[in-house]
């Protein structure tokens, strides 16, 4: 009731109301940042000891799970037992502006799900009904792929990625030694550019709801989508082959995903429409 009755206060606001209102949005939502960032500042034992460096260690849980099945599989090649690489910090401020700099994004991510909630409630106001019962869930779906593009960055993308670069040389006379601002910085990139990739769908659904793109539109322009999510790939991942079709396989599901989504709102549509025209006929 308390939501309801603040959505239709909302709704009868004059401009100079709607920022204020948008002020407050912002401001609740910057201090869930901030707080989700000091703690993750105050726990820095796990946070930067477990969680940022954990892909540039050997028993991260995802090179332990390759090479168990690389033993089952009989395949040595898909074992990662070697990082030949060390991180270091070049300059007087390196390590304290990184512990910054991770504390900051780990608590960005840990407070999406509010932040997002909040961004909803000044934009859902302004829907009309039936664009409110579409778009019902939308912070769990949002929040949930979020969550799940941010896992496959971390847990999938990252340590690939650093498993090739540490191993790529010019010379075997070229040391890699990281500096820490190079790998907390390629680790983020990976895991936010993840997370944001994996909006695909949502972006699709509400296109689609507003009648901006059809199914037929998307299935027409497929082949020009899978370009540009390849030169994204190519863009947010390190330049190797493996790094880009990793990213680019699961956006191109989802972007398939996207296209049932699109279909499916246009037969509901369809229903609705065909519907109304009954109901007219019959008055």
């Amino acid at each position: 009731m308390a939501l309801d009755q603040l959505q239709e206060e909302e709704e009868g606001m004059s401009f100079l109301d709607h920022l204020e209102a948008l002020r407050w949005h912002l401001l609740r939502s910057v201090a869930a940042i901030l707080i989700f960032t000091v703690i993750a500042f105050l726990s820095k034992s796990i946070v930067f000891g477990i969680i940022i460096l954990g892909p540039s260690k050997i028993d991260f849980l995802t090179y332990r799970v390759l090479c168990d099945i690389a033993m089952s599989l009989n395949i040595p090649a898909l074992c990662i037992d070697e990082l030949p690489f060390t991180i270091q910090s070049r300059q007087m401020t390196g390590q304290f502006s990184m512990h910054m700099t991770s504390s900051f994004v780990v608590g960005f991510i840990v407070a999406f799900p509010y932040v997002f909630w909040e961004v909803w409630r000044f934009i859902s106001p302004g829907l009309y009904d039936q664009e409110k019962n579409a778009a019902r869930g939308a912070v769990f779906f949002v929040s949930l792929l979020f969550f799940l593009g941010a896992a496959f960055g971390y847990y999938i993308l990252s340590p690939l990625s650093i498993n090739f670069l540490s191993n790529y040389r010019l010379d075997p006379s070229i040391l890699n030694e990281f500096d820490i601002t190079s790998y907390v910085t390629t680790l983020t990139m990976l895991v936010l550019a993840s997370a944001i990739m994996f909006q695909l769908p949502v972006v699709i659904y509400f296109l689609s709801m507003s009648g901006l793109v059809t199914s037929g539109m998307l299935r027409t322009y497929r082949r020009h989508a899978i370009v540009v999510i390849l030169v994204l790939a190519a863009v947010i991942t390190p330049p190797d082959v493996i790094s880009q079709l990793l990213i680019a396989m699961p956006i191109l599901v989802l972007y398939e995903a996207g296209i049932t989504i699109a279909k499916r709102l246009e037969k509901k549509r369809a229903l609705k429409e065909a519907e109304y025209e009954r109901q007219f006929e019959d008055e």
